[in-house]
């Protein structure tokens, strides 16, 4: 299956969920049909028109939200009182908003990350959840972003360290947030640049056929300022706290679509979690990396949302 044709929002504001923070919501799909919130990755990636497109729009209420500080929200590239418990409850307020009683929750990369602490904070509002690329934020998997890809993309790599003065490449997180951070526009946004290039040259199977991938992108100070906070921070969470407060939604339906080649969030962080979850789905995708476009993932997902029409409550 591929994606649904295009459609346009029936509604979309900005709701203020307080510390001067507005987020963008929007709405599509059938305004009656059960809900399922599309929660994007990054974090600070923010939604695009596309996303809309993995649920059929003649059975779906379609909810997509920019988290704090990207996107279409502001303040851009924020990240003044933004963690993921912040995130978690900025969630909920928009449910409450919309008149939400209870959604399916999809989720890929950090969105895998963020679905599952709001379902276990809220779980009686979720309805299941179709996840992709899991990260359970654990330092192996911050380790691996920041060192291990070098295994497999050490072109990516080097530029991303080069990037640094060698006296800073040991620890490149704590580098990086300096420059991110940084007041002037010619510091943060050179350093925006190459953080996300690292990232997109790394996210497919097949890399882009350009040997810079880097590009000056609207969302790339987001997307990297935001990332590298919560990279920081642990993602604000306990350790292996998603695992451990597993029990709260194990009772939910869950499907995992997972790329094979993953080399941004391995499998074996999606495996940690589906052997954790009895009746979890686990699939793995043979030709696929972590981006979520790519053919066989991207038809993976779509599947997995129609079989979710039977799975979630009437």
């Amino acid at each position: 299956m591929d994606l649904f044709h295009p459609i346009d929002p029936v509604a979309s504001g900005m709701l203020s969920v307080g510390d001067g923070h507005h987020v963008y919501w929007e709405v599509s799909g059938n305004p009656s049909g059960p809900v399922v919130v599309f929660v994007h990755g990054g974090p600070g990636a923010g939604t695009a028109p596309t996303y809309r497109r993995f649920f059929d729009p003649s059975f779906w209420r379609i909810v997509l939200f920019d988290q704090r500080g990207c996107g279409r929200s502001r303040p851009h590239a924020s990240v003044e009182a933004n963690t993921t418990a912040h995130l978690v409850e900025d969630m909920e307020a928009l449910r409450r908003f919309l008149g939400v009683e209870r959604w399916l929750l999809f989720g890929g990369s950090w969105g895998s990350t963020l679905a599952l602490a709001y379902g276990e904070t809220h779980p009686r509002n979720c309805t299941g959840f179709v996840l992709r690329g899991v990260f359970l934020f654990r330092p192996e998997e911050v380790d691996w972003f920041l060192f291990g890809m070098r295994n497999f993309f050490p072109e990516a790599w080097l530029r991303f360290m080069d990037f640094l003065p060698a006296a800073e490449r040991a620890d490149p997180l704590a580098a990086y947030m300096h420059r991110l951070n940084d007041p002037d526009p010619a510091v943060h946004l050179a350093a925006a640049r190459v953080w996300c290039g690292y990232e997109e040259a790394c996210a497919r199977l097949l890399p882009p056929p350009t040997a810079q991938p880097e590009t000056d992108g609207p969302g790339n100070l987001a997307m990297a300022r935001i990332e590298a906070h919560y990279m920081v921070h642990a993602g604000f969470l306990d350790p292996d706290q998603l695992l451990r407060n597993l029990g709260r939604i194990r009772h939910l339906p869950c499907i995992i679509v997972q790329g094979r080649y993953d080399m941004v969030c391995p499998p074996v962080s999606a495996d940690d979690l589906a052997r954790s979850w009895p009746g979890c789905k686990l699939r793995l995708i043979a030709d696929a990396g972590h981006s979520a476009m790519e053919m066989g993932t991207r038809s993976g997902l779509v599947e997995a949302v129609e079989e979710m029409k039977a799975r979630i409550p009437g």
